[in-house]
């Protein structure tokens, strides 16, 4: 039991932070995070279940799967050099090759170099069971901002931050409709939107998993520059955007669940 007690105090404290959510900025939002971790629960081996019960105990994924986001508020200022986690940024419409010579040789923390250290961590079982803990947090979280196409995005807009646009006549800016508007008007709850987006077949799930972490980046970061390029002179995005991009969201969305599954299956065998 008592390695529990931590983890009690850390879901009361998600807790408090999840009340005050309306005011903070998540990536995917509450909502795509959660589907991101439904969707990998379903894929996780049977070894990664025995550890991760040694690790959660009991507790699914899609709980853990926004706590990266929530400690933004923490007041003591313990979290505040996660934040750069969460992004990575580079000019856009690069080359591919020099797409990943750049990501691989950025000097500063982000979340191409943090996803690589925390698998390294929650691998290690001579770490502490905190540290682990801690590790599994992240990365549930990162793998999922990982497909959020405006956390591979540019410096200039601070990943679409400052582009601002209407939805449905709702001032805000791009990155707030990807992470949780275009989401959100999906209106489903997360086990909803997990259950219509879990059916694509072996072969495909088997090359989407196996493809590098460097793909994975790359792919999203060749969305991102879709959707700069994708909006309209007016600001205004409605209806049609959900069109034009319902099935990228939805192909962000079911990948990052089945790529967090294929990270945590490989870590914890």
């Amino acid at each position: 039991m008592r390695r529990f007690i931590n983890s009690g105090i850390v879901k009361s404290i998600t807790l408090f932070f999840f009340l005050l959510a309306p005011a903070i900025c998540f990536s995917w939002g509450v909502t795509g995070h959660r589907v991101v971790g439904e969707i990998a629960q379903r894929h996780l081996s049977k070894k990664a279940k025995k550890e991760l019960q040694k690790l959660i105990g009991m507790e699914s994924l899609s709980s853990w799967s926004n706590w990266a986001d929530f400690i933004k508020s923490d007041t003591t200022h313990t979290w505040d050099h996660v934040s750069k986690w969460h992004y990575v940024n580079l000019p856009g419409n690069l080359a591919k090759e020099d797409f990943l010579s750049s990501l691989q040789n950025l000097k500063v923390e982000n979340l191409y170099s943090q996803i690589k250290a925390l698998t390294v961590e929650l691998k290690d079982k001579s770490l502490p069971l905190e540290k682990r803990q801690i590790a599994l947090r992240l990365l549930i979280h990162f793998i999922g901002d990982l497909h959020q196409p405006l956390h591979v995005g540019r410096e200039a807009d601070l990943g679409g931050n400052r582009v601002k646009v209407s939805w449905f006549d709702k001032q805000t800016n791009l990155h707030s409709v990807w992470d949780s508007d275009i989401v959100e008007f999906q209106q489903y709850s997360y086990s909803e939107y997990a259950n219509n987006l879990n059916i694509a077949n072996a072969t495909d799930i088997k090359n989407w998993q196996e493809s590098s972490l460097e793909e994975w980046f790359y792919e999203s970061y060749v969305l991102a520059n879709k959707v700069y390029a994708s909006v309209p002179a007016d600001g205004k995005l409605g209806y049609k955007y959900n069109y034009i991009f319902k099935s990228d969201l939805d192909m962000q969305l079911l990948k990052g669940g089945l790529r967090l599954a294929q990270v945590l299956n490989e870590a914890l065998k």
